[in-house]
This record gives C-alpha cells, sequence and structure tokens, in this order.
C-alpha cells in the first residue's frame, strides 16, 4: 500500500526522522487557514500516488496566505499521471544549501533490505544509477543481525559527506530510517531529497512509503490511511471480492490457482504471443463462488477479449470450478471466449461438466500449451 506524502512524514516523525511542520488541506480555504497558522513561506503541495508533481505544476511556493488560495485552486483537480489532486499538504518551506537522497527498499533478488544513498539528490534516482553509477552507495542488511552503526558510516563515507555534523545527523537519520522500515512492515522508505538548511540541519523534504499489503493487519492504523477512491478501480474490487489481482496491460484475461501456477500461465500466455490482461489468482482452494468472484474482476476490464482459466486441482476440486464458470456465464451473460484447462482432483468430472453444457464461447483444452494458444488466436 502506497502513502502520501504527509502520510509517509507521520510516519517518519513517529520513528524521529526531522520532517518540515505542515498541514493537510482539501479545499483552497483550507489552504489559506493553513498557511495562516503556519506563518511565513509555505510550499503548497499535491499529494498524489505518483511522481512528477513538481514538473506538472503540483508543487508551488506562496508568499503569503492569498497565494496559497491562490496556487490550492489552481492545483486541486489537476490531472497528474492519471491521479485527480483532491488532497494538499500546505508545509513550511525550507531554505535549501544541499540535496541528498536516502532509500531504503527490499531486494527480492538477495531478500535483503537495501540501503541508496547519494549526494546527488531532487532528481530521479534512475537518473543518477544511468548517469552517475559511481556516486550511487548500495548497501544491504542482513535481516537475521539487523541494522549495525558501521553501515550508517560506510553509505556517508562511501558517498563522499564531508561535514562531520552532516556525517552525525544523516547516520542517526539511516538509522531511523531502518527502524521505519521494520517497524511498519515497509517494502520502500525514500526520502528524495534528504536536504541540508543553510544552517546545517538535516531533514527529509519528501516521503515515499510503502507498507506491505500481507502486513497491514498489525498496523490497523496504517491501514485507515488507505485512500480506497485513488486506487486502481479493478485492484479496489479485487480487494472487495477477496481475489488477488494485478492489471497488465495485454488482452488475454489470466485465472490460475495459487500464484506459482497462474504466474506460469502469464508466462506461457507470452510464449505463445499474446499479452496477458491480468495475473488474478484465486487462491489454493478456489471454491464456484471465487470463480464467478474472479470472473467479475476480470471481464471488468475492457481491454479482455479473451479468458484463459488454468486450474490444477489440488485442494481445489476441478468439477467446483467448472460449476463455477458456468455459473458465472448464466449469472453474468458473458460471451466472451473462455478457455479452460483442468487437471488434478476431479479434472474429469470437471471436463465432463462443461461438455454437457456446451456454451457456444466456452472451449476445453487438454494442456496449458495448447489452451494458451486457442486463447491468444481467440483474442486476435
Amino acid at each position: 500500500m502506497d502513502l502520501y506524502e504527509y502520510q509517509g512524514k507521520e510516519l517518519f516523525r513517529q520513528v524521529g526522522i526531522p520532517v518540515s511542520d505542515g498541514r493537510l488541506a482539501l479545499t483552497s480555504k483550507e489552504a489559506r487557514a493553513a498557511a495562516e497558522e503556519l506563518g511565513g513561506e509555505v510550499v503548497v503541495k499535491a499529494q498524489v500516488l505518483t511522481g512528477g508533481r513538481g514538473k506538472a505544476g503540483g508543487v508551488k511556493l506562496a508568499a503569503t496566505p492569498d497565494e496559497a488560495e491562490a496556487y490550492a485552486q489552481d492545483i486541486l483537480g489537476l490531472d497528474i499521471k492519471g491521479h485527480v489532486v483532491k488532497r494538499l499538504w500546505i508545509e513550511l518551506a525550507s531554505d535549501i544549501a544541499k540535496e541528498y537522497y536516502l532509500s531504503l527498499t527490499f531486494d527480492r533478488g538477495v531478500k535483503k533490505p537495501l540501503f541508496m544513498f547519494t549526494t546527488q539528490g531532487g532528481v530521479e534516482i534512475e537518473q543518477v544509477a544511468a548517469e552517475s553509477p559511481d556516486a550511487l552507495v548500495r548497501l544491504h542488511v542482513d535481516p537475521l543481525e539487523g541494522f549495525q552503526p558501521w553501515q550508517a558510516r560506510r553509505l556517508v563515507y562511501g558517498a563522499g559527506v564531508t561535514d562531520p555534523s552532516e556525517q552525525k545527523q544523516i547516520a542517526k537519520i539511516v538509522g531511523q530510517l531502518y527502524d521505519a522500515f521494520v517497524r511498519f512492515d515497509a517494502m520502500l522508505c525514500e526520502i528524495n531529497p534528504l536536504i541540508v538548511t543553510p544552517d546545517g540541519l538535516v531533514k527529509a523534504l519528501d516521503s515515499k512509503f510503502t507498507v506491505d499489503d500481507n502486513a497491514l493487519h498489525r498496523h490497523p492504523a496504517i491501514a485507515e490511511m488507505r485512500d480506497a477512491e485513488a486506487a486502481d478501480p479493478l485492484e479496489a474490487l479485487a480487494r472487495e471480492k477477496h481475489v488477488t489481482y494485478v492489471k497488465l496491460d495485454g488482452d488475454v484475461g489470466v485465472c490460475g490457482n495459487g500464484a506459482g501456477l497462474t504466474m506460469s500461465t502469464v508466462d506461457l500466455v507470452t510464449f505463445a504471443g499474446g499479452r496477458p490482461a491480468n495475473f488474478c489468482d484465486l487462491g489454493g482452494g478456489g471454491s464456484a463462488q471465487g470463480v464467478v468472484d474472479a470472473l467479475s474482476v476480470v471481464t471488468s476490464d475492457p481491454q479482455v477479449k479473451a479468458i484463459f482459466f488454468n486450474i490444477f486441482g489440488g485442494i481445489t476440486r476441478c468439477d467446483e470450478v467448472a460449476r463455477g464458470i458456468l455459473q458465472a456465464l448464466v449469472e453474468m451473460g458473458l460471451d466472451l471466449p473462455i478457455v479452460v484447462r483442468l487437471d488434478g482432483t476431479n479434472a474429469e468430472e470437471g471436463r465432463r461438466i462443461l461438455a454437457e453444457a456446451a456454451p457456444a464461447n466456452l472451449h476445453v483444452s487438454p494442456t496449458m500449451l495448447e489452451a494458451a494458444k486457442l486463447a491468444v488466436e481467440l483474442a486476435a
């Protein structure tokens, strides 16, 4: 779950990372009131779950409450990469002497948290990695050992920070960022830029914070931060139906039972020359209603032209899945071509049920590859 900047900064504040004072505003009048309360220059910042706010006109410096109100009126309703601005963060302006970059993410390749730090902050980290790879210091943390103070020093010295006061402050923030990462079950904690003010204070000027969805049951306060309106409508529908769903950009809908089989099915569609429209996992014990729910999500995507249902019956019974598919065809009036491959527990019974019903848009294939090729052909 991605958090807005102001939500991420609240979590930063809880672990002691210095951030600027600010107020949330939902209207231009609230933005004015916030600017008056904060006093002095403020920054009016669009709150959207994407980058590129500044380039899109979503970040403005306001010298007075009148300016803050005017800028808020301009920014509210602004479309930034498909995200409409409905919230603003009104923050005290900061003088900037230097901009650094600091992040902690989970490196799935080595199954360890990964720190990245560079003195070239304020720009996209991909640009730094491409243009100045030596300027980016990377350091993994062994989760069994946990964070050690020497790791912060290696990041700071490796990036070439020479000022002793900055070194001390940054090293402390590195430790606090690891604390936030572990305490809140994060997948990404990013500060860009991590600034140094003219009087030598180091603080986080921005926040990108992603929390592991699977850990939200341990963090009810964070779970309540989710903005349901900002979520992808299909993924929101999938959560409501308790279906694991990821939107892709193709036209072949993919449904499977179990993450491994479903990922293999996505790969197989690509191998067969097609483009998967989604990853949709019914889970290990898919029921008839679960099949209906999954199809209701997949068919809500207008890009889908054919559906490949790939089921291996272990815990899941293939006859139950077959009944679910037929139930969905009746309830939803589906006319999209559906290719079904059943194998495992009660597979013969499942294929018999489908063969007896014999709807015109339903095709049963004996193997995964044949089913994938047929689904791609029907989507063309």
